[in-house]
């Protein structure tokens, strides 16, 4: 997403608009799943390509999209829906609808665990909304040497009413996750993982209203930027996290039956 490549930048209205033509537009994609109301399309690349650009659709009902875009900016609830995540905190604001924030995530085994810096912008539009991001470097946030630090190209979620108090969720994500990976993981992506990451997402939605009035239920520094307490960041202290300068590791040679069973489900 970083124009020029080099510069960091925030994204503005052309950015968000090719976004949104992106998750709604159907030229171009190859349908890879469409069952019990998700669909997910792949883009481009050989199938053997890792670098793939992957876009899934889900159907919430009983979910408004405003109650959808506070599940995915509010982390400390994200602990209690995402079971991939091992860690993700927010680093600093750069603007009222911009920060910058770290996640990690588990990988299926035998595989080894990611994480991200990446830099994200959210734009309301009247009933929809969208969260977009992409990879940046931060001085006080090398690679570790538990993970392997992956790069998001373009990463982000369209929100889009559909009706009263329902919505139609577009997730779309094109990662280097700094390895040559299987087939078999590149597969199980589209079948498996991003079905169910939505579906996760759609119950965490349908469970968040309970939640939120038991924990600070006035607390949305995302819709309210009085509420912001974050450090202020610089884009002078950002740069753009190129995938060459990552260590590229060579895990294709790992097999699919060792792969633990919970990540089969769908």
């Amino acid at each position: 997403m970083s124009r020029g490549g080099e510069m960091v930048y925030i994204p503005d209205d052309s950015d968000f608009s090719s976004f949104r033509d992106q998750c709604e537009s159907p030229e171009g994609w190859h349908c890879r799943y469409n069952k019990a109301g998700v669909t997910v399309w792949s883009q481009g690349q050989e199938e053997s390509c890792t670098v793939q650009k992957i876009k899934t659709r889900i159907s919430c009902k009983d979910v408004p999209a405003e109650t959808l875009y506070d599940v995915l900016h509010d982390t400390r609830y994200r602990k209690k829906w995402d079971s991939n995540m091992i860690e993700t905190y927010d680093i600093g604001r750069l603007t009222v609808n911009a920060d910058v924030g770290y996640y990690s995530w588990k990988c299926p085994s035998p595989l080894k665990n990611r994480d991200f810096v990446t830099l994200r912008s959210w734009l309301p539009l009247g009933n929809d909304y969208m969260i977009i991001n992409y990879s940046v470097k931060h001085p006080k946030y090398p690679p570790r040497k538990d993970f392997v630090r992956a790069v998001s190209l373009q990463t982000g979620y369209l929100i889009k009413a559909n009706g009263a108090g329902a919505c139609v969720l577009y997730y779309l994500t094109q990662v280097d996750p700094r390895g040559s990976l299987p087939k078999w993981v590149v597969n199980r992506v589209s079948q498996f993982v991003a079905p169910k990451a939505m579906k996760k997402i759609y119950k965490a939605g349908l469970k968040y209203p309970e939640w939120k009035r038991k924990h600070d239920p006035g607390y949305k520094p995302w819709v309210y930027p009085e509420q912001n307490t974050l450090p202020s960041v610089s884009l002078a202290e950002l740069s753009v996290q190129h995938a060459d300068s990552l260590e590229n590791i060579d895990e294709t040679g790992l097999p699919e039956d060792h792969l633990s069973t919970s990540d089969h489900e769908a």
